[in-house]
C-alpha cells in the first residue's frame, strides 16, 4: 500500500475515533477509542431511556467513524432476548444517525462473556461487588471496543456486522465481517 498517511493507517481503515456500547435493560456503557484505534477507554454509564441520544451526541462531538454495539450470544452462538434488545438498540441508533450530517457505521460485535469478565476484573481490582453496577457497563463497553480494535488491527477490516438502514427504515441484518 502506498501513500499511507495520517488519515489512512497501515491497516487500511481510516484514522478516527470508534465508540463501544454495552446495552443493558437499565444502563448502557459507553467507551471510546483514540484517533488511531489503539486503546479503548471508558466514557460514562447512561440511562437506557436516553442512551441513543447521548451516543449520537458523543459520536458527533468525537467525529466517530464507527460505533461497536455488543451483541450478547450464548456460548453456542445462539441469540436470545438480550441479543434481540442489542439489535433493536443498534437499529434505533443507526436510524437516528442516518439523520445526522456525518457518516457513522453502526456494527454489532460478538460480546460473549464481557459482562462476566468485567465483573471479574472489577472484583480482582478490589472494587466491592455493590459498587460494580456503577461502572460494570463502562468496563464491558471498553472490552467490546478493545476486542473490535484488536480485530481491526489484525484483519485490516471493521469488526462485526454492519447495521444497515434501508429506504423503509433500519434493518438489523447486515453483512458479517467478523474474523
Amino acid at each position: 500500500m502506498t501513500g499511507v498517511g495520517p488519515s489512512q493507517p497501515a491497516g487500511g481503515l481510516p484514522r478516527g475515533v470508534r465508540l463501544g456500547v454495552d446495552v443493558g435493560d437499565v444502563r448502557v456503557g459507553l467507551a471510546r477509542s483514540d484517533l488511531d484505534g489503539m486503546i479503548a477507554t471508558p466514557v460514562e454509564t447512561l440511562e437506557r431511556a436516553t442512551a441513543v441520544e447521548r451516543v449520537v451526541q458523543e459520536a458527533r462531538e468525537a467525529t466517530a467513524h464507527a460505533i461497536m454495539v455488543g451483541l450478547p450470544r450464548s456460548l453456542s452462538g445462539a441469540e436470545g432476548a438480550a441479543a434481540a434488545k442489542a439489535r433493536d438498540f443498534a437499529t434505533e441508533l443507526a436510524t437516528r444517525l442516518a439523520a445526522e450530517p456525518v457518516e457513522v457505521e453502526v456494527r454489532l460485535v460478538d460480546e460473549r462473556l464481557t459482562t462476566v469478565s468485567a465483573h471479574r476484573a472489577l472484583h480482582t481490582s478490589g472494587r466491592k461487588g455493590r459498587k460494580h453496577r456503577q461502572v460494570v457497563d463502562q468496563v464491558a463497553a471498553v472490552m467490546i471496543l478493545q476486542q473490535a480494535l484488536d480485530t481491526e488491527r489484525a484483519t485490516g477490516r471493521r469488526a462485526g456486522e454492519q447495521v444497515e438502514v434501508g429506504a423503509a427504515g433500519a434493518s438489523g441484518q447486515g453483512t458479517q465481517e467478523e474474523a
